[in-house]
């Protein structure tokens, strides 16, 4: 039976489970090939990729002002001073890893637990994983003030016997950056080899075929390459699921091992890495309901996808509730004078109104997504995400100032506040974030062919009888 929420007349609706449709009823193999390469290959890019292009492409402009005057005049031109040696760069930092979580998790953990919900939405939760590693790994090659000496952070061999500090936190971060972006390039590289393929193919240009050609490596679609494929594909999710909780739980280490009060503690590592999926499947949202109704793609990217991302996002809100609760039980079971005041001043201190901002956002707003009407409401659930992410985002920013500009000693307490370089720096990289993904859903498949091909009834019946699937566009 169908619920209220979802009436039996609405095509998208299972009449059997009373459940949206992962996929729209009525497309063949041949339709789902066209619908998504025919968004690459048309020769007509829409105006509005255009203006969203040059909106981007300006704020990067912007990025790109505030590092050179950076690099001609030093971190001094950041707010930092001290004691708040820490600022706008550790906080988007975070915030950056955080949001690549969520690309990684679907596309690695809900591939291995077999989750078919997932095809229409992995590749470009990949990209967007790839694009916010890029926007965050800059950030501790920036704040150390000597960017153009940041090679000396690698292992790499020296006449000089000089190697990387392995007791500093900022030596961890490089590792467990980099490993992340390697394996989620690889990831994301090796998943649109068969769609490269089609494209090949289907490509009219000399250009586009030479160039969907090379970066298909010679695929064929032969039975071979499909079982080389798939078994690199399970590696690959295998590698990259402990990336999933590592990389955010060495980050929360550069917290956790300084004797500050509110960092040294042992629930940084789960709390960090739940708030990441919490804000990554927030950015996923982001990105997902706008593109859906810009390219008309509501069949493929459904309520159904959007449903499961707001119940993923819940479960992992209550996560991040929990990290809270147990802050402030700590901050009084522990009896430690300075953690009270700690707790005590990240609420009613000058920047509490942080605090509260962030428990509005990450806690309060959310407990909506209880409501099926609600989650199920695309434009709701569009403010939903930046509702979250904009709370995440303070959470960050309570973590890193909060207990910087208060620690033990009243005379060395300081305040904070952002200049004009901060800001810009934050936007450029929000605008090289948008302007990468838009030039991603333009020249590359911003939804895998080959797998959503699987998920249609004729697949699942050839499947049945052992019959091979036809060639994308049969």
């Amino acid at each position: 039976m169908a619920t209220k929420d979802a009436p039996v007349n609405n095509p998208m609706v299972d009449p059997v489970t009373g459940e949206y449709r992962v996929i729209a009823p009525g497309h063949t193999f041949k339709s789902v090939t066209e619908k998504v390469s025919r968004i690459v290959l048309t020769s007509h890019t829409p105006l509005g990729w255009w203006f969203g292009l040059l909106l981007a492409g300006s704020m990067a402009g912007l990025l790109l002002t505030a590092v050179t005057w950076l690099f001609l005049k030093g971190v001094g031109i950041w707010a930092i001073t001290i004691p708040v040696a820490w600022g706008f760069a550790i906080i988007n930092f975070v915030w950056w890893i955080g949001i690549g979580h969520a690309g990684t998790l679907i596309s690695a953990i809900l591939l291995l637990f077999k989750q078919g919900w997932r095809n229409s939405i992995n590749r470009f939760a990949e990209a967007m994983t790839i694009f916010a590693v890029v926007c965050a790994g800059m950030f501790p090659l920036i704040h150390v003030g000597r960017p153009w000496l940041g090679y000396w952070l690698f292992p790499y061999p020296s006449t000089m016997n000089y190697w990387p500090q392995f007791r500093s936190p900022l030596v961890w971060d490089v590792f467990a950056v980099s490993t992340y972006a390697t394996i989620s390039v690889v990831f994301w590289y090796i998943g649109m080899i068969p769609d490269l393929g089609t494209l090949r193919d289907r490509s009219t240009s000399k250009l586009a075929q030479f160039t969907y050609g090379l970066l298909a490596v010679g695929w064929r679609g032969s039975v071979r390459h499909w079982v080389r494929y798939e078994t690199a594909s399970l590696l690959l999710a295998g590698l990259a699921t402990p990336l999933v909780l590592s990389v955010h739980s060495v980050i929360s280490l550069d917290f956790s091992v300084a004797l500050m009060p509110g960092w040294h503690t042992t629930i940084f590592p789960p709390y960090f890495v739940a708030g990441a999926i919490y804000s990554g499947f927030a950015m996923v949202l982001t990105l997902a309901i706008p593109i859906r109704k810009f390219y008309h793609l509501e069949d493929l990217i459904t309520i159904r996808h959007i449903d499961n991302m707001a119940k993923v996002m819940l479960a992992t809100g209550l996560i991040v509730a929990y990290g809270y609760s147990t802050e402030i039980f700590m901050s009084w079971y522990s009896a430690s004078h300075w953690e009270y005041f700690m707790m005590w001043n990240r609420m009613f201190g000058p920047m509490g109104w942080s605090y509260w901002v962030l428990i509005t956002c990450n806690i309060a707003l959310p407990q909506l997504m209880w409501l099926r009407k609600f989650r199920v409401n695309v434009g709701l659930m569009f403010l939903m995400s930046l509702i979250v992410n904009t709370g995440m985002w303070f959470e960050r920013f309570v973590i890193v100032v909060t207990s910087l500009t208060r620690d033990y000693l009243p005379s060395s307490w300081g305040t904070y506040r952002a200049t004009k370089w901060d800001y810009a720096t934050f936007l450029g990289t929000l605008g090289l974030f948008t302007f990468l993904f838009l030039l991603f859903v333009r020249f590359l498949p911003m939804i895998p062919m080959s797998e959503l091909r699987m998920m249609l009834p004729q697949a699942k019946v050839k499947e049945l009888h052992g019959e091979p699937l036809p060639e994308a566009g049969d």
